[in-house]
């Protein structure tokens, strides 16, 4: 595997500002799901979704308030257009004007009801974002145990050839074998030292990836209570099936989306019936006061918003037509997911089930026969090797194993809860 030259900079940086453990302090060790929790709670992303939940429910009460009334005042002063003897003396008049719009009830419910769906579309794309973080989150953790262990494969891997190495300079020395041996063992001991140094970046890598995720919310040399091998707990298959496209947040969302347009529909049907305001007028001058009562309807007659109410149908067709495709392709992912576990199974009891005892027992015998002579080091170097590789697809059908069962947590929307209320 190439590392690009950028990562050894940045991963300098980040060696560089890390601070050292005190001497006799012991490292934060946080399980799965407690790196799940607190990565929900410190994600910028989760906190913006949030965020539009409270900007929903803001908009349910804006939905909900009462149309407020408008006044009008004015006043002024008589002028007379005769003599003061004709007319008498000049005065002053006043005129207050309320209008109260009176809204339709059932555009009001409509409209209510509509903004009430919009809450609900957000705290699904809530769940949806929160769902594909603990998802990575679950990745990135078994990702970085699968690199400390194939760093520790690879470090135990160069401490064995340079032993190795040692013990045929010793002989080189005292002229038992030749020296090309040596030579073939240095080149393989630096080989072995090069995997090591690019499993160990590769680990480190894995862990600044995993702190980016957190935003940085937990212990910068902290350790990962699990293992590749922690069990996976799912429910059946059949219950599966009918779980998934119930819960899935993004089939939420889109029913939430549906109801919306249809309440939408309601709405604009219901803005063609009649707008009514009540008026009411008080009138003052130097003789008279007079109180006016009345009110003003608004009648569509030329216009009935036609348009408006195909857009709204047309927009709930369109909402309907992608759950049932979003439905069906979610179904679909589920059934690529649990196949994928169940692959990923089998490839572990593969290993499990003795080609990696078969493998060592191997190496075992190799080692014991180079030390008598028996085997020349090219058949210990080979049969080393085939254990390295056994040993690290074995690792990798671990973490595909937890991969596939954080997909499927992922599309039913299973995740440790974080603990900051709604």
């Amino acid at each position: 595997m190439q590392i690009s030259p950028s990562f050894y900079f940045v991963l300098s940086i980040f060696l560089a500002t890390s601070p050292l453990p005190a001497l006799g302090q012991s490292k934060a060790k946080l399980t799965i799901e407690e790196i799940q929790r607190i990565g929900l709670e410190a994600n910028g992303l989760v906190q913006a979704a949030r965020s539009q939940v409270n900007m929903a429910k803001a908009g349910v009460v804006a939905a909900s308030a009462f149309l407020n009334p408008e006044v009008t005042v004015t006043a002024g002063p008589d002028s007379n257009r005769y003599s003061l003897v004709v007319t008498g003396p000049t005065s002053m008049q006043r005129s207050l004007t309320v209008n109260q719009p009176i809204e339709n009830p059932f555009m009001r419910s409509a409209r209510i009801d509509a903004s009430e769906s919009v809450v609900d579309a957000s705290r699904a794309s809530l769940d949806q974002v929160r769902a594909d973080l603990a998802a990575q989150l679950r990745v990135r953790a078994y990702e970085l145990m699968l690199r400390l262990e194939q760093a520790t494969i690879e470090q135990s891997i160069y401490e064995l050839l340079e032993n190795l190495r040692n013990r045929i300079a010793a002989n080189v020395e005292r002229g038992e074998i030749a020296k090309f041996e040596l030579i073939r063992a240095e080149t393989e001991l630096q080989s072995a030292a090069n995997r090591a140094q690019a499993a160990h970046l590769t680990a480190q890598r894995a862990r600044v990836m995993l702190l980016q995720l957190t935003a940085g919310a937990i212990p910068i040399d902290f350790e990962i209570s699990g293992s590749l091998k922690d069990p996976i707990l799912l429910p059946p298959l059949a219950e599966l099936r009918e779980q998934v496209p119930k819960v899935n947040p993004e089939v939420v969302r889109l029913q939430a989306e549906q109801e919306r347009a249809s309440h939408r529909i309601s709405q604009e049907k219901a803005s063609v019936l009649p707008q009514i305001s009540v008026l009411y007028t008080n009138y003052q001058d130097a003789q008279f006061t007079s109180n006016i009562a009345g009110a003003s309807v608004r009648i569509p007659i030329w216009y009935r918003r036609r348009g408006e109410i195909d857009t709204a149908i047309y927009d709930s067709a369109r909402i309907r037509e992608t759950l049932e495709f979003r439905r069906y392709e979610i179904s679909q992912l589920f059934e690529a997911a649990w196949q994928a576990l169940q692959i990923a199974q089998r490839r572990v009891d593969l290993f499990e089930g003795g080609l990696i005892k078969e493998a060592e027992n191997v190496v075992q015998v190799a080692q014991t026969a180079y030390r008598f002579g028996e085997r020349g080091l090219i058949e210990f170097l080979d049969s080393q090797r085939i254990l390295r590789g056994i040993l690290s697809d074995s690792m990798q059908a671990r973490f595909e194993l937890q991969t596939a069962a954080a997909e499927i947590d992922r599309l039913r929307a299973h995740y440790p809860k974080e603990l900051v209320p709604e």
